[in-house]
């Protein structure tokens, strides 16, 4: 994928990949939240990117709309994307830059479609089931096409600091839904970043998810290629994807660490040994 020519955030970008308990556990969000708008105030140039997975169950399920699940994805139709935007783009986004704005961040939230910031394509699930090949149809679940970051960087020149929802617009007209740890990946490649942050709630990557003192501190993207369905499963599998993705497309480094932990964003830029995976290319 190419991205058009502009220019691009200089060395004190950052992007962060907000989700998961850090979304969820009011407390643990004010702390981050308030860490992300003093590392603005030290110099740095933030960028979030967030998702809203049980936001959007909870739209759905208050609006009386059955999930379709197909091969363990939900199936978004026309009548639930307006709800999964409405989650999106009203409820998560409009409440995260209103707590930024309270700690006068200068937090702007846009989304995907805005200045055709990211175009979407459609996403299909193939599977193989006794050697054949299906191709299953997700409704308005996307993919990203291409990037183009000018309207982020817009805002960063100006001191602002933009909060990014996933929902993108396709060349077909239709609004699609495209995984939150993608869309970051991409918007992190995109802009250059000085350092791609994907939080979870865990203190990083490790041999053994039992074992946190088998903690992985850093690791080429290349040596994780083959590690696939051995350290890196479930929720880990595309947090990993979206780091090559940053990676391959221009981040300087990605960089895992545990969102629920006060400081690890701060520690992480700022200290040469940090809890946390470090990520090149």
């Amino acid at each position: 994928m190419t991205y058009p020519t502009t220019d691009t955030a200089p060395e004190s970008t950052i992007l962060i990949k907000y989700g998961g308990n850090a979304m969820t556990d009011q407390t643990v969000r004010s702390a981050l939240l308030r860490e992300i708008s003093g590392l603005k105030d030290s110099g740095f140039r933030p960028v979030i990117v967030h998702g809203g997975g049980p936001v959007i169950k909870q739209t759905l399920e208050a609006a009386g709309i059955e999930s379709e699940f197909v091969a363990g994805h939900r199936k978004t139709d026309a009548v639930s994307m307006k709800y999964v935007e409405m989650a999106l783009r009203g409820a998560v986004n409009g409440e995260l830059v209103s707590i930024l704005n309270q700690q006068q961040a200068g937090a702007v939230g846009i989304s995907g479609k805005d200045g055709n910031l990211v175009i979407a394509e459609k996403r299909y699930h193939t599977e193989t089931i006794d050697g054949k090949t299906q191709k299953l149809d997700l409704g308005q679940v996307g993919n990203v096409k291409s990037v183009d970051p000018r309207v982020i960087v817009t805002l960063l020149n100006n001191d602002f600091l933009p909060v990014i929802s996933p929902v993108s617009l396709g060349e077909d007209g239709l609004d699609y839904n495209i995984n939150a740890d993608m869309f970051a990946g991409h918007i992190a490649g995109a802009l250059q970043v000085q350092t791609y942050f994907v939080l979870t709630d865990v203190d990083g990557l490790m041999e053994d998810i039992n074992k946190p003192e088998s903690l992985i501190k850093k690791v080429s993207i290349e040596d994780l290629k083959t590690r696939f369905n051995d350290i890196i499963r479930g929720g880990m599998i595309p947090k990993i994807e979206s780091c090559e993705i940053a990676l391959q497309h221009g981040a300087q480094q990605a960089v895992i660490i545990n969102g629920t932990r006060q400081g690890s964003l701060t520690e992480a830029l700022t200290q040469q040994e940090f809890k946390g995976t470090k990520i090149i290319s």
